[in-house]
């Protein structure tokens, strides 16, 4: 993996926003109507090339594929894996955090909706519809996706031919997001996590294998906390978690640390965030993980302070981290002067060679909403961009 030791690298988190020509397309596979694959493919692949020089245009180091041909960061799992089955939400059997046309449900499955209600009433309807048709797990679990993965990687090979970046990654789901409160096959969550896991590898070794460096996308870690009601003990809260991360760890193995990074992220919606656990309750787990570099959501309102806890948590040695100091949760965007302080923190508590500057989550959440306008992404990967060569600047002269 590139390090900054000649100037600050920049990346983000992967997903952008979609062309209508794609979305379009995806909304209606999603309502289970037939769609032209040959029509969707050629499409994804006018994005994703778009989207590649879209990166390169503004200066992006470490691009991604923009996740153009995902239905969702999370739901695209439910092409790929075996297991899953698709039911009616009126079904008794389907957990209420899958009864995504029922409001009222939805909003009770999270401390931090409950207690802002109003305000997620009218938000998650406009902002957050639900993204998929909900599943559940009533077999065994293994890879299918072969095929489509490997069409996704193709196209991104493709568009990356000549283009002026200094690497390239694709996200993949953490095993532990994957079909959380689904299992109706497996005797125990253990084993159930542990069999997404197995399947999950075949993906993360693609991807590597393939030339690409592979990103873990695993908000679970952090916002899975709001969702447990009520809110357990910490120490049993993070006994799951580690379960968890050992989980991810048995999908990883055999990769090299230097080709992963990881993302941690306390999700991606607009709203309050009182609930959510602190990076310092969990930092220790996220370095558990069997990656080079972690990428962790830093500049929100709510999380920007934390830069503070590296100082007395030692990164350790021949790790990265890459903070987020763009916050895709509001359209203003970010001076380069406060992207270069907030570079700069990092920077003087970690060391300048070990950070790259990033974004702090996705600016689209699959193919039926966007986080921010595109105009507004890109005015905001300028920003990263800049603040990023001005923090070299300073940070050389020191």
């Amino acid at each position: 993996m590139k390090t900054s030791a000649d100037r600050i690298l920049t990346t983000h988190v992967g997903s952008m926003p979609r062309p209508e020509s794609v979305k379009a397309l995806l909304r209606a596979r999603l309502a289970g109507q037939p769609v032209n694959d040959a029509e969707l493919s050629a499409r994804v692949q006018e994005a994703v090339a778009e989207a590649v020089r879209g990166q390169a245009r503004v200066g992006i180091d470490v691009v991604s594929d923009g996740e153009m041909s995902k239905t969702s960061f999370l739901a695209y799992t439910d092409e790929r894996l075996t297991g899953f089955v698709t039911v009616k939400t009126d079904d008794p059997g389907v957990p209420s955090s899958n009864a995504g046309g029922l409001w009222a449900r939805r909003i009770d499955t999270r401390r931090e909706w409950r207690a802002f209600r109003e305000y997620y009433e009218e938000y998650l309807p406009r902002a957050m519809p639900p993204s998929t048709r909900p599943t559940v797990c009533q077999g065994p679990i293994a890879y299918k996706g072969q095929a489509l993965l490997r069409r996704d990687l193709d196209t991104f090979k493709d568009a990356l031919r000549g283009a002026p970046v200094e690497d390239a990654f694709v996200p993949a789901i953490a095993p532990a997001m994957v079909g959380r409160g689904q299992n109706q096959f497996y005797k125990t969550e253990e084993e159930y996590v542990f069999a997404i896991a197995e399947a999950l590898k075949t993906e993360y070794r693609a991807i590597v294998d393939s030339g690409f460096i592979l990103q873990i996308d695993d908000p679970g870690l952090g916002e899975t906390w709001d969702m447990m009601i009520p809110a357990p003990p910490l120490q049993e809260y993070r006994r799951t978690q580690a379960r968890n991360i050992e989980a991810l760890n048995h999908a990883l193995a055999g990769i090299p640390e230097e080709r992963v990074r990881y993302h941690l992220c306390w999700g991606s919606w607009q709203g309050p965030h009182v609930h959510d656990l602190g990076l310092r309750d969990i930092v220790d787990l996220v370095l558990r993980v069997k990656a080079q570099a972690y990428s962790i959501e830093a500049a929100t309102p709510r999380h920007a302070y934390e830069w503070r806890v590296w100082e007395d948590v030692k990164l350790p040695d021949g790790k990265l981290l890459i903070p987020g100091v763009i916050a895709h949760t509001t359209a203003v965007v970010e001076h380069p002067e406060t992207v270069t302080e907030r570079i700069a923190n990092f920077a003087r508590l970690v060391g300048r060679e070990r950070v790259i500057a990033g974004v702090d989550c996705g600016f689209a959440q699959g193919a039926l909403y966007q986080r921010q306008h595109p105009s507004v992404m890109w005015a905001k990967f300028e920003a990263l961009v800049a603040g990023a060569r001005l923090a070299s600047e300073r940070l050389r002269r020191r």
